[in-house]
């Protein structure tokens, strides 16, 4: 008989604290502030203090935290039936690809769960599109990407990374990427042989501490790309879906990725849900057993995401990020501080790079009740949801020029 007594909820931060840090392992170096709930762009920890979040779970929660109409759509599928595997077909996913295209121009998607998933779900079909369409010896297809990327975790990904702690200890790693400077046309021609088949990058460099390239760059990269037949697979999970003040952050270029990569946003902070959306001829490379995913494009993961695009929609969300984000930029850069190097970010996406750790600031920035999280040591980044309130914006603002 199971004798088990259900432990009481603590609502002690310290205790907590000392419980994850005791059975978690320490892949992560999160603020001391454990939190209990959240709405919109506020959130509560679990000794009642309120806190203006900043970072939208890596613009995971776009659309404010525990948005009602994707909680009422989750709770809605999750009483019907949450999962069926691929094997079977069910009534969500037909209804959200359909969407997607209608959303966004591309006549197909395949659905998968984490950021990382898309991601290699589309190294995989590059790669298979470079031997079956372009013509590519098998195994000699490679890949292009850019010094100081982040696509995710995985052990494809890590390995052409350029950051020296996501690699160390995890090789020996797949070959077939090479990398170039962010932002470098002349570069990227020289990296490109016959045998390429993609060149994947972010529109702008979220991890790195929100690093745009040139004006124009995108669009010389992607005449680039249709002169050597190369796949342009433009990774938008953190800057799409209305973060950059657009709906994706390459249409700022006018350009059309061959394959764009979608995530986090497309939940809205609900439930993991990927996607990679591209055309027929790229996305049909793929038969039956060639991948998959036991999760993807269940049908609870599809109903949220339906709603999670409906609100990006209804609601502007785009166009709220493009209005206040040059107000933020503009507050940012009239900031008088002797730490400031650059100020830098589109629509509700910015980075504020410092002379020195950013760790503390941000700490500061906690007692004060705002979160934001340091990258890359000296860059803080500020992300709030795209549904935050003016007047909740100024006084964060607020918060951190007091603190600057």
């Amino acid at each position: 008989m199971n004798t088990t007594v259900a432990q009481p909820l603590l609502t002690d931060a310290a205790e907590l604290i000392a419980i994850e840090d005791r059975f978690g392992a320490q892949n992560y170096h999160p603020l001391d502030v454990v939190i209990e709930r959240g709405s919109g762009a506020w959130v509560y920890d679990v000794e009642g203090r309120r806190y203006l979040d900043m970072l939208a779970a890596y613009s995971a929660v776009n659309q404010g935290h525990c948005h009602p109409a994707i909680l009422q759509a989750m709770v809605e599928q999750a009483q019907k039936i949450t999962l069926t595997s691929r094997a079977f077909r069910n009534d969500q996913l037909p209804m959200l690809l359909r969407e997607l295209s209608e959303l966004t121009g591309y006549e197909m998607a395949l659905l998968m769960n984490s950021g990382a998933e898309a991601v290699e779900t589309a190294l995989k079909m590059a790669r298979k599109w470079g031997e079956t369409v372009k013509g590519i010896a098998p195994d000699r297809a490679d890949i292009i990407v850019c010094d100081q990327n982040f696509h995710g975790r995985t052990i494809s990904i890590v390995g052409f990374s350029s950051e020296a702690q996501y690699k160390r200890g995890f090789g020996p790693f797949p070959g077939g990427f090479r990398s170039v400077p962010f932002g470098d046309v002349e570069a990227l021609r020289a990296a490109i042989t016959p045998e390429t088949c993609a060149f994947l990058v972010e529109p702008i460099q979220g991890e790195a501490g929100v690093v745009m390239p040139p004006d124009g760059y995108l669009r010389e990269v992607e005449s680039l790309c249709r002169q050597h037949d190369v796949l342009l697979i433009v990774d938008e999970i953190q800057a799409g879906l209305g973060r950059t003040g657009k709906l994706f952050a390459h249409q700022y270029d006018d350009v059309r990725p061959d394959v764009v990569i979608l995530g986090k946003a497309l939940s809205g902070g609900f439930y993991p849900v990927s996607a990679v959306i591209s055309s027929q001829e790229i996305l049909g490379v793929f038969q039956p057993g060639d991948h998959g995913s036991t999760f993807g494009g269940n049908p609870l993961a599809c109903a949220v995401a339906r709603a999670a695009l409906r609100v990006i929609s209804d609601e502007e969300l785009p166009e709220r990020s493009a209005k206040l984000g040059a107000y933020a930029l503009h507050r940012l850069r009239n900031m008088r501080s002797a730490s400031i190097r650059a100020v830098r970010g589109r629509g509700l996406w910015l980075a504020v790079e410092l002379d020195r750790p950013a760790r503390g600031l941000c700490e500061r920035l906690q007692k004060r009740g705002v979160l934001c999280k340091e990258t890359h040591d000296t860059i803080i980044r500020i992300a709030p949801p795209l549904v935050i309130e003016e007047d909740d914006l100024a006084w964060g603002l607020d918060q951190i020029e007091a603190v600057l």
